[in-house]
């Protein structure tokens, strides 16, 4: 096992990350930008370097920063969180090449899966359902775009290749409107991604979003911990995840669970992965899958009795998956609302200082946050400033101690997005279970007329 970790983030999750190294006796290195040198995570740990300003960019993807840091510390691998560099084959590719382990899939199985064309081929190959589309990129010929839409039935969506967090993608209901679209995606997602390919799918019209956590080590071991229901998003970032998934037949899991993880084991993918999967009719197709640990990763982790983080440390470390498909059991139901420092419904960032911090706390409730009283939360970064994660028997008590649970919370000094979340939780739509993705975003429009 590693003796010492450098953790690669910031927030809630660099925090994390720190618990699970404290609880296998590994020391924590915590790297900062100049805006985050306050923080809980940075006082707590073993060691803390400062590797850049406060931008993103000249601190954490600052990659010639991070490793001087590993090896000025004596740190044996590094863990990277989620978002930052934790999807950068590049990084992990250089984090090996220096001498370090990367605590994630390799910088080959990075690169498949980040490839949405790529991905999806490598899917159909392993025998997971996706989306109907086009075989691969969309090639310049007018003609087979057209040929290849008509294929698919209209509304098509047409989704860049290198993409992701609902960037580079557009609804084409009708031919006229499809050449242009086309030409414009490229262009955005040329700018955007370093890759101008393209690709094309059936444009579901009122799906859920569905995901599977899988756990795979280096001896062609993989499960899968059950289901994620994260549908309750907007502008395709979640907002309320649960599992597991309300309605949906454990048989239909089960066999796409399978599936996820026979497709791990073709690959040769190791650590911590999330398939996400549109879910509509009664047939799941894949649309991507996530190559890190995920923000909603707690709710898997309460219903199942797996540390996620904890494991992917010791895959890291060549160690085998602790449990076998049979072994887990899933108990309960979980919901995680994620707490941000915004407007409640205009969604404008509320950065500044806390000047009261009130975490809720009783039977089954988990707080996932970095924040105090008195913490600066910086203008630099993604809004997202913790997580309330509750469990119960049944998805009733998970609902009903969530509504306790962020009705005792107080944050003052700056704006959340709380309010939102109590309205949400006695909704008689979410409360019924099985909402739509469009379903947030409706409910949004509908509040303002």
């Amino acid at each position: 096992m590693f003796k010492k970790i450098l953790i690669a983030n910031r927030g809630e999750i660099a925090l994390r990350v720190q618990r699970a190294c404290r609880e296998m006796g590994i020391k924590a290195v915590m790297v900062y930008s100049e805006a985050d040198r306050d923080a809980k995570y940075v006082r707590l740990a073993d060691e803390s370097v400062c590797i850049g300003p406060a931008q993103s960019s000249l601190s954490y993807l600052n990659m010639p920063a991070i490793i001087s840091a590993a090896e000025v510390t004596d740190a044996e691998a590094i863990h990277p969180g989620y978002g930052f560099l934790s999807e950068n084959a590049d990084f992990a590719e250089r984090v090996e090449k220096s001498g370090f382990t990367f605590i994630g899939p390799t910088p080959e199985s990075i690169r498949l899966m980040g490839d949405k064309v790529s991905a999806k081929q490598a899917m159909i190959r392993a025998g997971v359902p996706c989306v109907p589309g086009s075989e691969g990129a969309l090639p310049d010929d007018p003609a087979v775009i057209k040929r290849t839409a008509k294929a698919v039935g209209y509304p098509v969506i047409i989704k860049a290749a290198g993409g992701g967090g609902g960037r580079g993608m557009r609804v084409v209901h009708t031919e006229a409107a499809l050449l242009h679209a086309v030409q414009t995606t490229k262009a955005e997602a040329g700018a955007a991604f370093g890759n101008p390919e393209v690709y094309m799918e059936k444009f579901l019209q009122n799906p859920r979003h569905i995901e599977i956590q899988i756990l795979a080590d280096t001896h062609r071991n993989a499960v899968y911990l059950g289901e994620r229901d994260c549908s309750m998003q907007r502008r395709h970032q979640k907002v309320i995840e649960e599992a597991p998934a309300p309605g949906i037949p454990r048989r239909l899991i089960e066999k796409i669970g399978e599936r996820c993880a026979t497709a791990c084991k073709k690959i040769g993918y190791r650590g911590a992965g999330t398939f996400e999967f549109l879910y509509e009719n009664g047939e799941f197709y894949f649309i991507e899958m996530n190559t890190r640990v995920q923000v909603e990763h707690p709710v898997t982790e309460w219903i199942s009795g797996v540390d996620i983080v904890r494991t992917q440390i010791a895959v890291a470390a060549g160690e085998k998956l602790p449990f076998t498909q049979r072994q887990i059991q899933l108990r309960g139901h979980a919901i995680e609302c994620r707490i941000n420092a915004e407007d409640a419904y205009k969604f404008t960032p509320s950065p500044g200082r806390i000047t009261t911090w009130h975490a809720p706390g009783g039977p089954g409730v988990r707080v996932d946050s970095h924040a105090y009283t008195n913490y600066f939360v910086p203008p630099h970064y993604d809004s997202m400033i913790g997580k309330i994660i509750v469990h119960g028997d049944t998805r009733e008590q998970a609902l009903a101690r969530m509504r306790t649970a962020l009705a005792e919370t107080v944050i003052e000094g700056i704006k959340t997005n709380i309010p939102l979340h109590r309205e949400l939780m006695v909704d008689a739509s979410f409360v019924a279970g099985g909402t739509n993705i469009h379903y947030l975003e409706e409910w949004l429009s509908q509040r303002e007329r």
